[in-house]
């Protein structure tokens, strides 16, 4: 019901409202204007929850995201099973799902196996047109409209709401399809509604983190992710980093590379983003000839065939990023001491003639004592050779107009954290105290800043970095910054006492790369510090959840993703493949629909090329976490707030003009 705003418009000084009131009746200049759309959202309001989709720590696997985001985390096999269960066997319910997912592909496919195609478009058109009238029955007639390719646009429309019970009707539906065949139509339109489906069934997606790193496709997900509308990102630990390479930090450019070639993955920076390695290359191959490099051979997948050779080539590179990435490190924490990183300068605890290292008043041998560019006295300082090498790697970052272009996406579609629905999101942590209080944490000048305004803080502060306007001063803090993000103790991203990447590399005894996590790891399955953090957030509901990614759940050993009885979701569960021995599975959806929150639990996914040509889905677990004991409709969303608080104005509106305050705009 509307409520009549009268009474407040006479308690009120009707002047503080007229200019919003003004602005409005230029939208909508008459009774019956105000009145119509009134009524479109209260209808809307009444529309069942559209669907959303959580996703954390991608790193770079585009088919496995590509395939969910296509499949719908699994909605649209469930849509198409609950309509054609009894009417279809397994094996064309699963080639009709990969046909949707895959139509271009999946219908080359079938051309060669396909004997009669006419009677193949018949049904199939018909079997698409039910499914996509499936999913697109939570919406309304405009918004489905804005999701329709405009040269098909009326003709979906049309047999979307086909009646079934009006036979002159179903012969004028039916010779809709003929002539679509008969045209040489069949397949544009196939594509074309297969996409519709595909979009329909994901309302809003959020990608919790970590895009970037690891797996070899970082550019091609950012590609998907330019298409998509209704998207928004929580930036990672690794999405920082790349940021930060972008807007020129050169610790963050060595770190990028550092971890491409320990894992292999140079498609994303080559392919993806156009930077130039030779000039790496070269000066590996130079400086690190007579070295074997063996503690820098990359980690590479089983199924990956890498030659001797380039394995050699990518080890000399490794080794020679790793070494200049600690001493551009060394040169930046001496240049901000304030973030009190100076234990982590080891290159001077090095005895270079012994091969030692000397840590906490313990000396360690070294894995690895070949370091032809250190100078035992001077061990931060740049080769010439290096000096002009990190130069040309700076530059190809900064001209990269592809990488510029996914950055201005993150920047536009991005944030540490994000409040929807009763759902609190962000990557990693909230920096707090052991006794479950939230930590000041200075950020810079003496500034401290905790909860809530310390995530904004922050944000403002990588977006100063590539703002234009911002002071010379502040933006080269700004770009410095990126670096503390990725490896600072109290960074909401990082969170740890230390990172121990030189004693990873150079130190066999494993204690010493032990990173200790910050209180939120420890406090956060408790139910009252999780109410703590809700409450500091201001984020209000009687089902309201943290939801976080960036740590693994390791579910082969029996770690469970709901946690602080249902308040936190942590839905890491490994995409990157590096990580599937760690999880035991391959990730996780979590899908937010009108009727609750389920947890998707998804297998390995093998190849799009297997998807298509055995019509094989990604095998999924799906666990309800909560059931809404009613459906949940758009007014139950922050959306529908939006909408209340529209209807609230269009009615004093209304009031205004039936009172004579405002008048009525009428044409004639």
């Amino acid at each position: 019901m509307v409520n009549n705003p009268a009474s407040s418009i006479q308690r009120n000084d009707f002047s503080s409202d007229r200019r919003v009131l003004e602005l409005l009746s230029q939208t909508f200049p008459t009774v019956s204007a105000a009145s119509t759309e009134i009524i479109n959202l209260e209808a809307i309001l009444n529309l069942p929850k559209g669907t959303e989709h959580f996703i954390a720590d991608i790193h770079g696997e585009y088919e496995a995201f590509d395939h969910i985001v296509r499949n719908a985390s699994g909605n649209i096999r469930r849509k198409v099973n609950e309509i054609y269960a009894t009417s279809m066997r397994e094996e064309d319910i699963r080639q009709l799902c990969t046909l949707v997912y895959y139509p271009e592909r999946k219908l080359e496919e079938l051309k060669e196996s396909e004997e009669d195609m006419d009677d193949f478009y018949n049904v199939t058109l018909h079997r698409l047109v039910r499914v996509c009238r499936s999913v697109s029955s939570k919406y309304t007639r405009s918004k489905v409209r804005k999701a329709l390719p405009r040269e098909f646009a009326y003709i979906i429309e049309e047999l979307l709401h086909e009646e079934h019970d009006d036979r002159d009707k179903q012969k004028y539906y039916s010779r809709i399809i003929e002539t679509i065949i008969s045209t040489g139509q069949a397949d544009a339109f196939i594509i074309a509604i297969s996409h519709v489906i595909q979009k329909l069934s994901i309302d809003w997606l959020h990608i919790l983190g970590d895009v970037y790193d690891r797996g070899p496709g970082a550019h091609i997900i950012m590609d998907r992710l330019m298409t998509y509308e209704r998207f928004d990102m929580q930036w990672g630990n690794h999405d920082a980093l790349w940021l930060g390479a972008a807007a020129g930090n050169t610790c963050c450019i060595a770190n990028v590379l550092r971890i491409a070639l320990r894992y292999g993955n140079m498609a994303t920076l080559e392919d993806g983003y156009g930077i130039n390695l030779v000039p790496l290359a070269t000066f590996a191959m130079d400086a690190y000839a007579d070295d074997p490099c063996s503690v820098f051979m990359p980690k590479i997948a089983a199924n990956e065939e890498v030659d001797e050779k380039t394995r050699s080539i990518w080890a000399k590179m490794h080794k020679a990023i790793a070494i200049i990435q600690f001493k551009l490190e060394g040169a930046l924490i001496d240049k901000r001491p304030q973030w009190g990183m100076a234990e982590r300068k080891l290159l001077n605890k090095v005895d270079y003639t012994k091969g030692t290292v000397e840590i906490e008043g313990m000396t360690y041998p070294l894995t690895d004592t070949l370091f032809p560019t250190i100078d035992p006295d001077d061990p931060y300082r740049l080769t010439d050779e290096e000096a002009s090498l990190v130069k040309r790697l700076r530059h190809s970052f900064l001209v990269s107009d592809k990488l510029r272009r996914h950055v201005d996406l993150m920047l536009s579609h991005g944030c540490l954290y994000t409040i929807i629905n009763s759902n609190l999101l962000f990557h990693a942590s909230v920096p707090m105290n052991f006794d479950g209080t939230l930590k000041e944490v200075e950020i810079r000048d003496g500034r401290r800043y905790k909860g809530r305004e310390l995530l904004h803080r922050i944000g403002m502060t990588m977006r100063a970095a590539f703002n234009d306007d911002t002071p010379a001063d502040d933006k080269d803090f700004a770009i410095d910054y990126f670096w503390y993000l990725w490896c600072g103790p109290d960074s909401p991203l990082f969170d740890k006492t230390k990172m121990t990447t030189f004693e990873r590399y150079f130190i066999a005894d494993t204690s010493t790369h032990k990173e200790d996590k910050g209180a939120y790891y420890t406090l956060r399955d408790k139910p009252e510090v999780c109410n703590m953090i809700l409450d500091a957030f201001g984020v209000e509901g009687e089902h309201r959840h943290i939801i976080n990614g960036h740590v693994p759940v390791r579910v082969g050993k029996g770690e469970c993703p709901v946690r602080a009885d249902g308040l936190l979701l942590v839905i890491d569960g490994g995409f990157a493949k590096a990580y599937h021995n760690t999880t035991g599975i391959a990730g996780y959806t979590l899908v937010y629909h009108s009727r609750g929150l389920q947890l998707v639990q998804h297998e390995p996914f093998t190849s799009t090329e297997e998807a298509i040509s055995t019509s094989a889905d990604i095998k999924g677990t799906t666990q309800i976490v909560e059931l809404s004991n009613h459906r949940q409709r758009v007014r139950d969303t922050d959306k529908g707030r939006e909408l209340q608080g529209q209807i609230e104005e269009l009615t004093r509106l209304l009031y205004a003009y039936r009172h004579g305050i405002l008048t009525e705009r009428v044409t004639r």
